[in-house]
């Protein structure tokens, strides 16, 4: 393509959205008309005609752009659609008409509904199956199959790959997928650890053979082997396993973030328990990798059910707490978070406590403010090593703050156009919010969406 003809396509796509932008009907569908490639163009900010439409409350052009076949789900680079957009600007018929479900498809958009919602680390790309990990027959059967996937893990960091132009870029991380073949022998060893995932779930109706046959199934695998040798098993470039979990592992897409939840959490359990928490004594494998059975058999975790024989998940509250009169919300920071950055609160639920009255002390704990009324919002698996979420909002009774020096530094009530800007920008001179893949961003997020129209 000549440059001339580059600077026209340019010209074009200025022209679609400054009349998107505008509301001038007449001059997008002459546009589309005459060039559709332009529907889902980008201009230098990241946003697409439709996005525009939707920010300036266009009903009529909103809807000839989906009637045209715009994408609706794409995002800018604050990672908000088009319906976010007009839901948070207060245009309650466009963000209807963007938010309306195709033939009967009970897909919600991005930021429609958070308790809908699929946060990073929630998304299941394997079918489970735990009905089949007791079927030691089956499960050595899978074993073998050269069709199933392995993942390598050492000391619970998962081996990754990524392109020349991913790593400059700092883009997305991909988990590195063996064979049997490949690491048929780490199975041999003592020290080696190897838990049955589930198997890929089907995207739709498969014709034959393909329908007949089971889909691959996938395991990970945990050892201690050197890891530098670990690497050369790999066929790919660029292999590495990661190394600061808080950073790395939020470098996957979302099918592969759920994977790692998974497997990590229950790697992690199997690191901590080798040995029986009720008698000291050894433990065995068994379940593919979702029970240890102690192996004295005088002890009493053999008799009845125990949650010390099955992987452990520690409840963790994490809450936006609101000001009485609606516009500020309290964020605090610990002295390990970079400069400027603010988060919401969150704590260990203790047993026999309720999520609410967790919440509630938490809080008060942390800043010295008081909290009434709370609300359940979504939760977020949290594989380091293997917590879940439960994301709430509060509403404050009290107001005066008075930290807790041993578990934050700092915390402050913060205004709604400052977090919004925030949000919108990415940051502000005095304020950056926890990035999009954690709860605690979705949690600011459905707090500015529920009062949008500022």
């Amino acid at each position: 393509m000549t440059s001339l003809q580059l600077s026209a396509k340019e010209e074009m796509v200025e022209k679609l959205l400054d009349a998107a932008a505008r509301g001038d009907l007449t001059q997008v569908s002459s546009l589309l008309s005459h060039v559709p490639s332009l529907i889902n163009q980008k201009g230098d900010s990241g946003w697409t005609a439709l996005m525009l439409a939707a920010r300036n409350g266009h009903y009529s052009v909103v809807e000839t752009l989906l009637s045209h076949g715009c994408d609706k789900f794409s995002v800018n680079s604050s990672s908000q659609t088009a319906y976010d957009i007009s839901k948070f600007w207060g245009h309650k018929t466009v963000s209807n008409l963007l938010g309306r479900t195709d033939e009967g498809c009970q897909r919600v958009l991005p930021g429609c509904d958070l308790q809908q919602q699929e946060n990073y680390f929630s998304r299941e790309m394997l079918e489970r199956l735990s009905a089949k990990r007791s079927e030691a027959a089956w499960l050595e059967a899978k074993q073998r199959d050269p069709d199933s996937v392995y993942l390598l893990f050492s000391n619970l960091n998962p081996m990754v790959c990524s392109s020349d132009q991913d790593q400059s870029e700092g883009g997305e991380s991909r988990l590195c997928r063996f064979s049997i073949e490949a690491v048929e022998d780490l199975l041999q060893k003592p020290h080696t650890v190897l838990i049955f995932l589930g198997v890929e779930k089907r995207k739709g109706p498969s014709s034959p053979p393909e329908a007949t046959r089971e889909p691959p199934a996938w395991f990970a695998i945990n050892t201690d082997e050197d890891a530098a040798e670990l690497l050369k098993r790999s066929r790919e470039k660029n292999c590495c396993f990661t190394k600061m979990a808080h950073r790395d592992l939020l470098k996957f897409s979302e099918e592969e973030a759920g994977v790692v939840a998974q497997a990590r959490s229950v790697l992690a359990w199997h690191s901590r328990y080798s040995f029986c928490p009720t008698c000291g004594s050894s433990t065995n494998m068994e379940d593919g990798g979702y029970k240890r059975r102690c192996l004295n058999s005088d002890c009493r975790s053999l008799k009845g059910v125990h949650n010390t024989c099955y992987p452990r998940v520690d409840p963790v509250v994490i809450m936006l707490v609101i000001h009485p009169d609606g516009n500020q919300c309290l964020l605090g920071r610990k002295k390990m978070f970079p400069a400027r950055l603010f988060s919401c609160l969150a704590g260990f639920v203790e047993p026999g406590e309720s999520m609410e009255e967790a919440v509630r002390r938490e809080v008060e704990e942390e800043s010295g403010v008081k909290v009434g009324p709370v609300s359940y919002v979504s939760c977020q698996p949290w594989p380091m090593p293997s917590s879940l979420m439960i994301g709430c909002l509060a509403v404050a009774i009290s107001t005066d703050i008075k930290v807790d020096e041993s578990e934050i530094e700092e915390a402050r009530w913060f205004p709604r156009q400052q977090v919004v800007e925030s949000l919108l920008k990415g940051s502000r001179p005095d304020l950056i919010i926890p990035p999009r893949q954690t709860i605690a961003h979705q949690l600011i997020r459905h707090w500015i969406g529920m009062n949008s129209n500022l």
